[in-house]
């Protein structure tokens, strides 16, 4: 089944295929969320450092007591938990996402724990930015108390920061593991919406830290009088900038989760429309965006049955009568139309049945019947119905022909010439009839079919009876060959007979011999049984 995807089948090209190995895939998500780890925790140190100098200047952390935590401890840690937090962090995937690097489906539990994987790995962060809090605060603080607040602040605003980028990369690095968790269980999805999640974390660290990092440093210029208005500026500038960085990368980071989902619904919407129902788009998002790729699957899955379904309903009834149904509310009752009727009944059907198996008998029949509908459906008749090994076919109904007599009588000589060349274990008598008929859906309301009845139908089942004592010529009613156009040219009057069940005679045309040898002809007129009556199955 072809599916929605550029080379993104999870929204970015960076997270690659669905046809992508366990182990090419495992390495890329471990890549990524290294990097997101190493991208994340670099932000928030170069935050630390600016706001530590810049934003909130004094007191300064750069004199020469602090010099062994500055040049030492910090580095130290710092290292110390970049290292730690990579190898913590591959192990805890690997421990919970074991059961995609077997390639497996996950078990319940194994889905739950895969889809609490960000959070873990933002905890893990948290865990290591809350013990630089603590650490550098008692570092900082016991060579001088006024650096308390302002180391409190600097390394908690800049740990916020890396949790809340760690989470979003961590989120988006996930996804191919998302998407497998959600196919194995669809109702996990529909516990937990993440987007109110992404837009506090996008608010809280863009807008909300920030104003009261900008009500702290004003606040502590009123206890500090040797803090002067450029000081404040300065601060506040900083604080600023940090917000308009941290709150833009934020919104970008959310945007991408919202948008990647949505894109891939409108590209395969947009192959819908243009006439492809074999489209699904991966599920990959958690969120009720990921109800929103999921319904449209459900939705082409829909369209692709209806489709099914209303080919097979026109394979069983015809593309017109079921186009027809389509298009308006069926009903019992039909309307009188002049209609030209063709009748194939098979010779010998039953010698056939009782000279190969079941299994030969229905292919050599496939065979016949196919040379029969391609016939009609070419000149847009209705093969209305197949009985047993006989075939009623309708010209004029249920849509409108100009010469409908003169397109019966030539899919007729067309039948006979390719059923003696491509179907030769094969013979059957052919007739056509033209007349007035009742054409509309017979039956019950619960259970009906379209058909025709009339005269005509009997007439031309009884033709075909006639015409089985030589296979190669069709006959016809004169009243169908006189209603043909050009076609009437190759068809000449043979006869007049009282046709079995009709008390008026019928003058009989036949269809002008083909140019084949006489004597197949004759030999193919002698292949006759008692299988004449399985006609009259179609008649009324």
């Amino acid at each position: 089944m072809g599916r929605n995807r550029r080379n993104a089948d999870f929204g970015s090209v960076i997270l690659g295929s669905v046809d992508d190995s366990p182990r090419k895939q495992r390495i890329r998500i471990q890549i990524l969320l290294t990097g997101s780890i190493v991208i994340s925790n670099t932000i928030g140190a170069i935050m630390a450092v600016v706001l530590a100098s810049v934003g909130i200047p004094e007191p300064s952390v750069f004199e020469s007591k602090f010099w062994w935590v500055n040049f030492i401890a910090l580095p130290i840690y710092v290292l110390a938990a970049l290292v730690f937090g990579v190898i913590i962090g591959t192990t805890l995937i690997v421990r919970q996402l074991r059961w995609a690097i077997k390639d497996r489906e996950p078990t319940r539990k194994e889905a739950r724990r895969a889809r609490r994987t960000p959070w873990k790995l933002t905890a893990l962060q948290a865990s290591f930015w809350i013990g630089a809090i603590i650490m550098f605060t008692i570092c900082y603080g016991v060579l001088d108390p006024a650096l308390i607040p302002k180391i409190f602040f600097v390394v908690g605003l800049s740990g916020t920061v890396v949790c809340a980028i760690s989470y979003l990369l961590s989120e988006f690095s996930l996804r191919p593991i998302a998407a497998q968790v959600i196919n194995a269980d669809v109702k996990l999805r529909r516990k937990r919406s993440a987007l109110r999640t992404r837009a506090l974390i996008s608010w809280s660290v863009g807008s909300g830290i920030p104003i009261v990092g900008i009500f702290l440093v004003t606040g502590f210029s009123l206890f500090r009088s040797e803090t002067d208005k450029v000081d404040i500026f300065t601060g506040v500038t900083v604080l600023v900038a940090t917000a308009l960085f941290t709150g833009l990368l934020l919104t970008i980071l959310n945007t991408t989760h919202v948008v990647a989902p949505i894109r891939s619904v409108r590209a395969g919407m947009k192959k819908v429309s243009d006439g492809h129902t074999d489209v699904e788009v991966v599920i990959f998002d958690g969120t009720e965006l990921g109800e929103l790729q999921a319904g449209f699957n459900s939705m082409v899955t829909g369209l692709r049955e209806r489709e099914r379904l209303q080919d097979l309903f026109g394979r069983h009834v015809g593309r017109d009568v079921a186009e027809a149904a389509l298009t308006s509310d069926p009903e019992l009752g039909g309307t009188e139309r002049t209609v030209a009727v063709v009748f194939v009944d098979v010779i010998g059907s039953t010698t056939l049945a009782s000279e190969r198996s079941p299994s030969e008998v229905v292919s050599i029949l496939n065979r016949f019947f196919a040379v029969i509908v391609q016939e009609v459906e070419e000149r847009s008749g209705l093969v209305n119905k197949f009985e047993g090994d006989a075939v009623l076919a309708v010209f004029g109904a249920p849509i409108d022909l100009d010469d409908c007599a003169g397109a019966a009588l030539a899919a007729s000589r067309a039948i006979s010439q390719r059923l003696a060349q491509e179907v030769p274990e094969l013979s059957a008598g052919i007739g056509v009839s033209y007349g007035p008929v009742v054409a509309g859906n017979v039956g019950a309301i619960q259970r009906f079919e379209y058909t025709v009845i009339g005269d005509a139908v009997n007439e031309s089942a009884r033709l075909s009876e006639l015409a089985k004592r030589d296979p190669t010529r069709p006959l016809a009613s004169e009243r169908a060959v006189r209603a043909a156009d050009a076609e009437s040219g190759h068809w000449e009057e043979q006869e007049s007979v009282s046709l079995r069940g009709r008390t008026e005679e019928t003058i009989v045309f036949a269809a002008t011999p083909p140019a084949t040898p006489a004597g197949d002809a004759e030999s193919a007129g002698d292949r006759t049984d008692g299988d004449v009556d399985s006609s009259t199955a179609a008649s009324v």
